[in-house]
This record gives C-alpha cells, structure tokens and sequence, in this order.
C-alpha cells in the first residue's frame, strides 16, 4: 500500500472553495488542500517565467516568489505580460509584482531581487517545490543536487527561439492517485457463459488508484552514455533539446553537425570547439543575440559556423543561414505552451494528482508538436 505524502491540512475557506470550485470538480478537494499549502520559488521572470507564474497563481498555491536580478528590457516587454511598458529599467521580480499579485489575491506573491547564485543553501529549503527558467547549466544541477537531498521538487524550463523544454525531478518515489474507470466483476456464480465471467469496465464509474513512481537527478540525465547501443538505438527519435543542455560540453554547431551526420561518435563533435557558439557571442558581446542588433549578431554567429565548419574541412553549405533567425529572444507563443506545461506539472506534483511527465518535455514550434521523453538510469 502507498502511504500519499501529507502535510499540515490547510483549511479551504468559503471564499477559497467559491474561487477553486472549477478546479476542485476537476482533481478533488485533497488535491486543492495539498496546492493550497504548498509554497512555491520562481527563478527567471522572463517570458517563460511569466506564463508559469501566472499557471501557478491562479491554481491556488499558498505562497509564490519571484527571483530575478536582471531589469525590465524592451524584449521583456514583448515576452510577458507581467511587466508595464513604463517599467524598464526596473528589477524585473518588482516590475511583475503588482499584475501578479491580481490575478489572485489569495496567494500570497514575493519579489525577491537578488541573484539566485548569491543565494545560500538554506534559502532553498522553506519551498516545497523550486522552478527554475533561463538558469544555466551548472547552477540547475547544485540546485537539483541541493533540493533532491531534502525532498524537494525541481522543475527546470527554458525558451531557445523556436524550441523549449521542461525538465522535472520529483525524487526518487513521488507517490500520487490517477483516476481510472471502475473495473465490475461477474458474480461467481454467474452461468452465462464465459464472456459474462470476465470483468468489465463501468463507463459511469471511476476510482481513485493509487500509484508511485520515480525520478533521477538532472545530473544523471544528462550522463547518458551514448556509446552504448541501447542509446544509439533512440538517438535519432532523441530530441534536439536535449543537446541543447550540453552546452558546457558540445557546441551548437557541433550539434548540427552531429545531426548531419550521426554515424560518427559524439567525442568527434565535442573536440574541435570547447563553447557553444552563443556561450561565445555572450562573452565577446557580454548579452545574448539581440533583434535590434540583427545584421551585426547575425554576421558575428555566421562567423563563428564558418569557423567551426572550416575546421572539420566542410562545406558552410551543409548548415544554412536559416538556423541564425532561430537563435534570437524568447517567442511569446511557444512560452505560452512551454509554460503552460510547465506549470502544470508543478501542480500535479503538489497536489499528487494524476501521473506526472517522465522527466522531460520538448518543443519544437516549426513542427508544432511537443514530445515527452526519459533520459536517465532505469
């Protein structure tokens, strides 16, 4: 039997019970009880951050806050929702703030301005669940390790142009119930026939089941050995996301690269170019691929493909021009989705409600189709 993880039974007023009466139809008072004491922290208030806020805050958690150090730009203007156009130059938590704080006062709503890598280990343990957006590589994996130690959720998400992810670890059991149709047996002295003996599934009926399932670290999901031949047997259904988080490890063009031609081992695309091509642009230029900077952005990335491809002795021919108009800001669209998956998930898993996504998913808004996937030890 599965013993569903309690904590202190918060009390749903009237009030509460009127607002989430919709959501409570839908996954059950328990469920809501469990989102209702649940606290939440938000790193990254950008475009993707925006849509997950607002997912969050309007299910009904007990407390969100928002951790953000950058300030309110003109593309953050156009990603989300929750900033003003009178507040750039504004810290970005503050500027969002006051529209979050609206779309439900219920939940109590936090602006914190500081840096999450400034912050101690211990700042982390008052949430039950930590979403991180637009965070690098290196700090999701300290702050998964740190979170995973204490039982705590990590959700990780980010918007690249066109394509986006989420990540989730829930730990190593994360218990929750599914609803499923009621499953009638025959009477066992039933004599119509062995049809009339097998069981049947009731249409109008449903039970709660409980079940259990577990998560790896993002560490060990990105530890995938892809010499072996199990992984070489999925690698071409893998999606490109999932490179993309390398960046520590493969440069993006070594990831095309890899993509043209996949009969080569992976150590051939790591070797020649220790960065990424915008983990370069962002330390020659000091800020990502900027629209207003378009022409100049654009020459300096075609630079750095020609440089990498002259090196292999290829073509400039067998990567086009087009992946450069996929490198720049977050598009509000695929945010939408990204962060309405996203924070869907973050509510499934507070409430235990209904089976989670194991443990990633991806977006690719030129195909228009997302894919849910398992990268780590079985």
């Amino acid at each position: 039997m599965i013993d569903m993880i309690e904590k202190e039974d918060p009390v749903i007023s009237e009030e509460e019970a009127a607002q989430y009466d919709r959501q409570i139809r839908l996954w059950g008072l328990d469920a809501q009880k469990r989102l209702r004491g649940s606290r939440v922290l938000l790193a990254g208030v950008g475009g993707l951050g925006a849509e997950v806020a607002k997912n969050l805050i309007l299910a009904g958690v007990k407390g969100l806050t928002l951790l953000d150090h950058e300030q309110v730009s003109e593309d953050s203007c156009r990603a989300q929702f929750l900033v003003p156009v009178t507040a750039q130059g504004q810290n970005r938590a503050q500027a969002s703030l006051e529209r979050a704080q609206n779309l439900n006062p219920m939940v109590e709503v936090h602006a914190d301005p500081g840096r999450i890598e400034d912050k101690p280990d211990d700042f982390f343990l008052q949430f039950d669940a930590v979403c991180l957006t637009g965070c690098s590589r290196d700090l999701m994996v300290r702050v998964d390790q740190l979170c995973s130690k204490h039982n705590i959720k990590v959700f990780c998400g980010d918007v690249h142009g066109y394509y986006g992810y989420m990540f989730c670890n829930l730990g190593p059991e994360h218990n929750y119930v599914e609803e499923k149709p009621k499953v009638v047996k025959p009477p066992a002295d039933s004599n119509d026939g062995p049809e009339a003996k097998k069981a049947k599934i009731d249409p109008n009926e449903t039970t709660m089941v409980k079940k259990t399932t577990s998560f790896c670290t993002l560490k060990e999901a990105l530890e995938v050995d892809w010499t072996s031949e199990k992984a070489k047997a999925g690698l071409k259904r893998t999606p490109v996301d999932y490179f993309l988080l390398h960046a520590s490890q493969l440069s993006f063009l070594s990831f095309c690269l890899f993509l043209l031609f996949p009969a080569l081992p992976l150590s051939f695309y790591s070797v020649f170019y220790p960065s990424t091509v915008l983990l370069k642009f962002h330390t020659d230029k000091g800020r990502d691929p900027d629209p207003k900077s378009f022409p100049e952005d654009s020459q300096l990335l075609r630079q750095i493909r020609d440089d990498v491809l002259e090196a292999l002795a290829l073509s400039a021919d067998l990567l086009n021009d087009d992946f450069i108009s996929y490198c720049f800001s977050e598009m509000s669209p695929v945010c939408a989705v990204v962060g309405g998956v996203l924070g869907q998930e973050v509510v499934k898993a507070l409430s235990q409600r209904d089976p989670p996504h194991r443990n990633f998913f991806f977006f690719d808004a030129r195909k228009g189709n997302g894919v849910v996937d398992y990268f780590g030890p079985n």
